[in-house]
């Protein structure tokens, strides 16, 4: 069994080893792995069955499946982003010396599902899961401003606000999108600020948001840009963990 495991994957791996190749001979198969043709053929089979190798109808000649795909897009749906993100939160809240947390979506609103507390002793203590409205706080507008426009749309029209407050709104987060970051000062709780960045996960799609928090007279002009690289980059290395494509 575990060599039919063994010699299964290395298949799998000459397969998906060179991109510019559409599909492989059996022959090239067997003088890569070095196996009988009648033993290729049972793995093969085997394989095709599961949906893990596929053979190309015109030519005969193998590829990887498209099972593969499923189960890569399984995996990514069951991404822990709090196991993720961790390690990289940890790192930047001992840089920065403030509060680092994550945030996700749910319906109209964004939820903190991780934090780090600045080792500072007046710091921003939030809740682990308090919802705050998306249109709020730099966290919130930053997976807000990168949802596709229809979305967009469909969640700022259901907000209790005049028609120039939303215009507003949109043009603040057409800035967010361009820019790659969030400021907010005070939009939730008095004298604290955050900065925001996005994380992007699979297909380009905003999965969550991380920020820095914290008192806002330690957010001055002369430390927020370098904030907002700390902030860009910790999320670029998140999002290049979960498998940003």
């Amino acid at each position: 069994m575990v060599q039919s495991i063994d010699r299964a994957m290395m298949i799998i791996d000459i397969l998906i080893s060179d991109d510019a190749k559409n599909g492989w001979q059996i022959s090239e198969l067997a003088e890569k792995t070095s196996l009988p043709l009648s033993t290729l053929h049972r793995l093969l089979s085997s394989l095709m069955q599961h949906g893990l190798v596929a053979q190309i109808p015109e030519t005969k000649h193998y590829k990887a499946g498209y099972r593969w795909m499923e189960i890569g897009l399984r995996l990514l749906d069951n991404v822990d982003f709090r196991f993720v993100a961790r390690s990289v939160m940890e790192r930047l809240a001992s840089e920065v010396e403030e509060s680092v947390y994550l945030n996700i979506t749910n319906g109209t609103e964004g939820i903190v599902i991780e934090k780090v507390d600045s080792p500072l002793k007046i710091r921003i203590a939030e809740d682990l899961g308090i919802r705050i409205p998306l249109h709020i706080g730099a966290p919130n507008k930053t997976i807000l401003a990168n949802m596709p426009e229809h979305e967009k749309e469909r969640i700022i029209g259901l907000l209790q606000l005049s028609s120039q407050e939303k215009q507003k709104l949109m043009n603040q987060l057409s800035e967010i999108r361009r820019s790659g970051y969030a400021i907010s000062v005070g939009e939730k709780t008095e004298d604290t600020a955050a900065v925001a960045a996005p994380i992007i996960g699979y297909n380009n799609k905003v999965t969550a948001a991380l920020s820095i928090g914290g008192p806002a007279f330690r957010f001055t002009s002369e430390c927020i840009p370098e904030l907002i690289e700390k902030v860009k980059a910790a999320a670029a290395e998140i999002s290049m963990k979960i498998g940003k494509i």
